[in-house]
């Protein structure tokens, strides 16, 4: 089992950054690709980012792409996901999400899910 812990929401205005991080524990994140995933009140949850075990593939939501950059440092079992210029339409909660195999962005194949840290964006 691997337990996952998202860090790092808040409150920012329009334009600012913020950083989240994703913690794993139970065991190592070793094999496993992790997602970004985000749901806003009254939408389905939607793909944001997401890196393979390897570090050198990312892939990104239409979206957010020049605006936030995952990253990974397997060493310590973290996967961070840099909000850059960001809009009040980015406002959602976001997961992090881990599974074994290659980066997809469909939500029903992860395995593993975090509680969730809530971002929102003030205009």
């Amino acid at each position: 089992q691997v337990q996952l812990v998202e860090s790092g929401g808040g409150l920012v205005q329009a334009g600012g950054s913020l950083r989240l991080s994703c913690a794993a524990s139970g065991r190592t994140f070793s094999g496993y690709a992790v997602g970004w995933f985000r749901q806003a009140p009254g939408k389905e949850r939607e793909f944001v980012a997401a890196i393979n075990w390897s570090n050198d593939y990312t892939s990104y939501a239409d979206s957010v792409k020049g605006r936030f950059s995952i990253s990974r440092e397997n060493a310590k079992n973290t996967v961070a996901l840099q909000l850059n210029s960001l809009k009040s339409e980015d406002t959602a909660v976001y997961y992090c999400a881990a599974r074994v195999g290659p980066v997809t962005s469909s939500p029903r194949v992860y395995s593993y899910w975090g509680q969730g840290t809530q971002v929102t964006v003030s205009s």
